[in-house]
C-alpha cells in the first residue's frame, strides 16, 4: 500500500506521462507521411523499405549494449527523455534539408537522417519499456498505456485532420517540409514533461563478475534460460512482429502506386484507424479484466490477420478506410496485451536486461522483414507482398493459441 506521498508522486508520474504522449503524438502524425514523402520523390521500392528497415540494423547491433549499459543506470528517465527528443529533432532536420536540397539529393538526405536517428531510437525504445513499467506497476499497465495511448490517438486525430486539410494547399515538396518542421515541435512537450517523472533509483545489477567475455555470455545466456516463460512469449512475439513488419512499406506504396490514393486519402485511412483506436483501449482494457489477457491476445492477434488481406483483395479507397478501422481496433488491443504480457514474464530486477532481448529480436525483424517485402512486391506484385503477411500473420496466431505444455498454468 502506498503512503499518501507515494501515492501523490504516482498521480504526478501519471499526469506527466501522458503530457508526455501528447508532444509525442503530434510529432508522430508525421510518421506515415515519412515513406509516402520519399515515394513521391521518386525513391524506390528498396529506398523505402530501407527506411524501415535501418532501424533494425542499429538496433541488432546495439539493443543488448544499450541495455546493458541502462542496467547500470541508476535513474533511466534522462536517457528516455533525450532519447526522444534526438528522435523527434529528424523531422525538423528532415524539413529543413528538403528547403535546402533538390529533390534527387533529398531522397539520400532523408535516409543518411534516419539512419542517424536509429542510434536514440534504439536506447529509446528499452527505455519506453522500462519507464512505463515502472509508472505503472504490475497492477496499473492497461490503465496507464490505454489512457496514454488514448490521448496519443486523440491527438493524432485532431493533428492529422488540421495536416490532411493544409498538405495540399502548397506545391510539393515544401508542402511536406512545412509538415515535418511544425510537427517536431511536439518533441520540446515531450522532453520538458518526460524530464519530470520522478522513480526511486534502480538497484545497479550485473549478469555476475566475469573474467572473460565468453563468461559474460555464459552468465546471460544462464539468466534468459531462468525465464522460460519470457523466452516462450519473445519467440512466438518475434514470429508476429515480422508479419507486421513485413507489410510496413509495402501498405504506403500499395495505396500510392495500386490504389493511387492522393495525401488527403491517405490521411483520411490514417484518422480512421485512430479514431477506432480510441475506442478500442477502454474496450480491450474491459475485456482484460473480464475474461484475462490470453482472450485479447488471441482476439487482437487474429484480428490484425484482416487488414492487408482485405485490402489486397479489395483495393478500393472507401473499402480501405474501413478495413483500417477495423485494424484499428484490433491493433489498440495488440499494443496493450504485448506489453502487459511481456512484462509479466520479465524479472523486475533485470527489466532493463530483458527487454533490451525482446527488442533485439524485434530489430532483427525489422532488418528482414521490410527487405523481405520490397522484394517480394518486385517478385509478385505489392498485393502479393500483403497477401504473404496475413499469412504469417495467421503463422503467429496460431503459435499463440498453442498452450505451452511445460506450462499449463501460464497464460501463453
Amino acid at each position: 500500500m502506498l503512503n499518501p506521498s507515494e501515492q501523490e508522486i504516482q498521480k504526478r508520474n501519471f499526469r506527466y506521462v501522458q503530457i508526455d504522449g501528447v508532444g509525442v503524438s503530434i510529432a508522430n502524425v508525421a510518421a506515415p507521411f515519412l515513406p509516402v514523402f520519399l515515394a513521391r520523390l521518386g525513391a524506390s521500392n528498396f529506398q523505402v523499405g530501407l527506411l524501415t528497415s535501418m532501424p533494425g540494423v542499429t538496433g541488432l547491433i546495439l539493443a543488448l549494449l544499450v541495455g546493458r549499459f541502462l542496467q547500470t543506470r541508476k535513474n533511466i528517465v534522462p536517457w528516455y527523455s533525450l532519447s526522444r527528443l534526438m528522435v523527434i529533432s529528424c523531422y525538423a532536420l528532415t524539413g529543413i534539408l528538403t528547403f535546402a536540397l533538390a529533390n534527387e539529393y533529398t531522397v539520400l538526405a532523408t535516409l543518411a537522417i534516419w539512419a542517424f536517428a536509429t542510434l536514440p531510437q534504439t536506447a529509446l525504445a528499452v527505455a519506453f519499456s522500462v519507464v512505463m513499467n515502472a509508472v505503472a506497476g504490475p497492477e496499473g499497465r492497461y490503465a496507464l498505456l490505454s489512457r496514454r495511448w488514448a490521448i496519443f490517438g486523440l491527438t493524432t486525430v485532431v493533428m492529422t485532420f488540421f495536416v490532411t486539410r493544409t498538405i495540399d494547399l502548397m506545391e510539393f515538396p515544401i508542402n511536406y517540409a512545412v509538415m515535418f518542421l511544425g510537427l517536431s515541435f511536439g518533441g520540446l512537450i515531450s522532453y520538458y514533461f518526460s524530464r519530470k517523472i520522478a522513480l526511486p533509483d534502480q538497484t545497479r545489477l550485473t549478469l555476475g563478475s566475469s573474467s572473460s567475455a565468453l563468461e559474460s555470455a555464459r552468465n546471460y545466456v544462464s539468466l534468459i534460460r531462468g525465464a522460460p516463460a519470457f523466452t516462450s512469449f519473445a519467440l512466438k512475439k518475434f514470429v508476429y512482429y515480422s508479419a507486421l513488419m513485413l507489410s510496413q512499406p509495402i501498405m504506403p506504396l500499395f495505396l500510392v502506386r495500386e490504389v493511387h490514393a492522393t495525401d488527403s486519402q491517405i490521411g483520411v485511412i490514417t484518422m480512421s484507424m485512430n479514431i477506432v483506436m480510441l475506442m478500442g483501449y477502454s474496450l480491450w482494457t474491459f475485456m482484460s479484466r473480464k475474461y484475462g489477457g490470453r482472450l485479447v491476445l488471441l482476439a487482437t492477434t487474429f484480428g490484425m490477420i484482416l487488414y492487408p488481406a482485405l485490402t489486397a483483395a479489395t483495393p478500393q479507397v472507401s473499402l480501405i478506410v474501413v478495413y483500417a478501422a477495423i485494424a484499428g481496433l484490433f491493433q489498440a488491443g495488440l499494443d496493450l496485451v504485448f506489453f502487459d504480457e511481456l512484462m509479466k514474464t520479465v524479472p523486475p530486477e533485470y527489466s532493463a536486461t530483458f527487454v533490451s532481448l525482446v527488442h533485439s529480436m524485434q530489430y532483427l525483424s525489422a532488418i528482414f522483414a521490410p527487405l523481405l517485402g520490397t522484394w517480394l512486391a518486385d517478385t509478385i506484385g505489392l498485393g502479393g507482398a500483403l497477401w504473404v503477411s496475413a499469412g504469417l500473420r495467421l503463422i503467429g496466431f496460431l503459435l499463440f493459441l498453442r498452450k505451452d505444455v511445460r506450462r499449463a498454468a501460464e497464460s501463453v
